[in-house]
C-alpha cells in the first residue's frame, strides 16, 4: 500500500490523480443520484419528500462551507507549509489549533441550527412546500449536520496531505463518502425511508474522515487539545478568515436562493435545476478542479519568491490546460444532453416531461462549463497571493447581479425554470471577465497575447467539434440505436463521444495547440506510474491472476 503515500511533483501528475480518483468519485455520486430517485420516485409523496432531501442538504453543506473552507480554503494550505519548512512540529501544532478552533464553533453553531431548523426552513421555502416537506427537511437537516463535523476534521487532514503534495488518498475519500450513502439507503430504507438517505450521509462523512487518519499519523500528526495560536502564522490566518468567510457567506447566499426560486415555481423545479446543476459540475469537477487544487501547493511556493515570472507562467500554463479539457467537455454536454440526464436518472419511474426539462437547463448552463472551471484556478491563484479580498469583491458583485435577474425572471417573466439556469450560466461568465480583470490589474502582462492566442485557438476547436459531433449524433440517434434500452444508449454516448473527441483532437493538432501535448503526457504518465507501481508491489500481478482463475 506504499503508492498510497505517493508523492506528486508536479501539478499534472498532482492533478491526474486527483482527477482519476474524481472519476471514481463522480460516478459513485451518479449511482446515488440514480439509486435515490429509483427509490424515492415512484409517487407524488415520494417525489415531494426527495425534493425535500435535496433542500435538507443545503443547511448542513453551507455550514461546512462557510466555517471549514472559510478557514482552510483561505490560507491554511500556504500557511501550514510556511511553517513546515521552519519546523514539522510547529507545524502539526498549528493544524491541531486550527482543528479545535474550528470544531468548537462547528458544534456551537450546528446547535444553534437543530434547534431553529424549523423556522429556517419555512424561510427558504415560503409556501412552496407542504407541512410534510417542512417536517421532512427539518430531521434531515439535524441528522446530517453531524456528518458535518467528520468533514470539518477530515479536510484539514486533506490539507496536511496536499501541503505533503500526497494527492490520493484525500482524492479517494469522497468516493468513499458516497459509498456510505449508497449503504445507508440500500440497507435501511425498508425501516427508515427516506431518513435512511440521511443516515447514509453519516455513514460516508464517517469514512471520509476515517481513511485519513493513518496517513497523517503516519506524517507525525499527533492531536492535542490546544487552542494556544501563539505561532504568528495562526494570528495570519485569523486576519485572512474574515473575507473568505464573507466571500462563501455571499456564494452560499445563492445557493440558498436558488432553492427559493425554483421552488417558487413548482413542479419539482428545484429537482431540475440541482440535477441539472449536478451534470455540469463534472467536468468542473474533472478538470477545474484538480488542476486548480493540484496548483495551490505549487503556486503558494512560487508566490512566496521575488521573482514573480514563474508563478505568472504557472497561472496562464493551468488556465490553459484547464480550457482545453473544459472545452469539449461542454460540447460534449451541450449535444449530447438528453442522453447524459437519461443515463445518470432516467429510471423507469423519471417521469419524460422532467428528463426533457432537465435536458435543457443543461444545455443552456452549459455554455458556461468554461468559465466556471477556470474560475476554481483563479480563486486559488489570488490565496496564493494572501489575497482574499478580491475573490469577496468579485462574489458580492456576481451574486448581487444573480439575485436581481433571478427574481426578474421567475416573477416578472414566464422563463421558468430555463430562465433561471440562463442567469445562472451568465453570472458564471461575468465571475470570470472580473477575476481575469482583477488578476491582470494585479500582475500585468499575466494574461500577455499568447495566452489570449491559445484561448482563441481552443475556442475554434470546440466550435469544430460542435458542428462535427451533432450530425452524427442525429443520424446514430434515428437510424442505428434503440435508444429506449439503456445499453444502446450507452453505445450512442460513448460513440458520439469518441467522434467529437477525435474531432477536437484533429483540429487541435490543426491548429497547433500547445497543450496538445497533455494527453501524450498523461499517457505516459500512466504507463509510467503502472510500471512502477507493479515494480514496488510485485504481488499484484498475483492478484490478479487469482482473480482471473476464480
Amino acid at each position: 500500500m506504499k503508492w498510497l503515500e505517493n508523492k506528486q511533483s508536479t501539478i499534472l501528475s498532482a492533478a491526474l490523480i486527483i482527477t482519476i480518483a474524481n472519476i471514481a468519485s463522480s460516478l459513485a455520486g451518479l449511482v446515488r443520484s440514480r439509486l435515490l430517485i429509483s427509490y424515492f420516485f415512484n409517487s407524488e409523496s415520494s417525489q415531494q419528500a426527495y425534493e425535500a432531501l435535496l433542500v435538507a442538504f443545503q443547511i448542513p453543506d453551507m455550514l461546512f462551507q462557510l466555517i471549514v473552507l472559510g478557514a482552510v480554503s483561505a490560507a491554511f494550505i500556504p500557511l501550514f507549509a510556511k511553517v513546515r519548512r521552519r519546523s514539522r512540529p510547529e507545524a502539526f501544532r498549528l493544524a491541531s489549533v486550527v482543528l479545535n478552533a474550528l470544531l468548537l464553533v462547528f458544534t456551537a453553531t450546528a446547535i444553534l441550527v437543530a434547534i431553529f431548523a424549523e423556522p429556517l426552513t419555512h424561510w427558504r421555502t415560503g409556501d412552496a412546500f407542504t407541512p410534510e416537506q417542512i417536517a421532512i427537511v427539518v430531521k434531515l437537516t439535524r441528522i446530517m449536520l453531524v456528518a458535518q463535523i467528520f468533514f470539518a476534521a477530515s479536510n484539514i487532514m486533506s490539507s496536511m496531505l496536499q501541503s505533503y503534495q500526497r494527492f490520493i488518498i484525500p482524492s479517494i475519500s469522497p468516493i468513499l463518502y458516497n459509498f456510505g450513502i449508497v449503504a445507508g439507503v440500500f440497507l435501511l430504507e425498508p425501516m427508515l425511508g427516506i431518513y435512511a438517505a440521511g443516515i447514509g450521509v453519516c455513514i460516508g462523512a464517517f469514512l471520509h474522515f476515517l481513511i485519513q487518519v493513518p496517513f497523517v499519523l503516519k506524517m507525525g500528526f499527533r492531536f492535542g487539545w490546544s487552542l494556544d495560536f501563539s505561532i504568528p502564522e495562526s494570528k495570519q490566518l485569523l486576519k485572512l478568515i474574515p473575507p473568505r468567510f464573507l466571500t462563501i457567506a455571499t456564494t452560499e447566499f445563492q445557493r440558498i436562493a436558488l432553492a427559493f426560486f425554483a421552488t417558487s415555481l413548482g413542479n419539482l423545479s428545484f429537482v431540475v435545476i440541482k440535477h441539472a446543476l449536478d451534470l455540469m459540475i463534472l467536468p468542473i469537477r474533472l478538470f477545474g478542479v484538480p488542476i486548480g487544487q493540484a496548483s495551490l501547493p505549487f503556486l503558494s511556493e512560487e508566490s512566496a519568491k521575488a521573482d514573480q515570472k514563474r508563478f505568472q507562467t504557472l497561472v496562464t500554463q493551468s488556465l490553459n490546460q484547464i480550457t482545453f479539457f473544459a472545452l469539449p467537455a461542454a460540447v460534449l454536454i451541450l449535444i449530447l444532453r438528453v442522453p447524459f440526464v437519461r443515463l445518470v436518472f432516467g429510471t423507469k419511474n423519471f417521469p419524460w416531461e422532467t428528463t426533457l426539462l432537465m435536458g435543457k437547463a443543461l444545455a443552456v448552463i452549459a455554455l458556461s462549463i468554461p468559465a466556471q472551471a477556470v474560475v476554481q484556478l483563479l480563486i486559488r491563484a489570488f490565496h496564493s497571493l494572501k489575497d482574499t479580498v478580491t475573490p469577496l469583491i468579485v462574489t458580492v458583485i456576481t451574486v448581487a447581479t444573480y439575485m436581481i435577474g433571478a427574481a426578474g425572471v421567475i416573477f416578472l417573466t414566464d422563463f421558468g425554470v430555463l430562465g433561471l439556469a440562463a442567469v445562472t450560466g451568465i453570472i458564471a461568465i461575468l465571475e470570470l471577465g472580473l477575476f481575469l480583470f482583477f488578476l491582470e490589474k494585479r500582475m500585468p502582462g499575466c494574461l500577455d497575447q499568447s495566452f489570449l492566442h491559445s484561448q482563441l485557438k481552443m475556442m475554434a476547436a470546440g466550435f469544430f467539434m460542435a458542428v462535427f459531433l451533432y450530425l452524427p449524433f442525429r443520424i446514430l440517434d434515428e437510424l442505428v440505436f434503440d435508444t429506449s434500452r439503456t445499453m444502446e444508449l450507452l453505445g450512442l454516448t460513448i460513440t458520439t463521444g469518441t467522434i467529437g473527441m477525435l474531432v477536437y483532437v484533429y483540429f487541435a493538432a490543426l491548429l497547433a495547440i500547445p497543450e496538445l501535448k497533455i494527453i501524450g503526457t498523461i499517457l505516459d504518465s500512466i504507463g509510467s506510474a503502472t510500471r512502477k507501481l507493479v515494480a514496488q508491489n510485485p504481488e499484484l500481478i498475483v492478484d490478479t491472476m487469482d482473480d482471473d482463475s476464480l
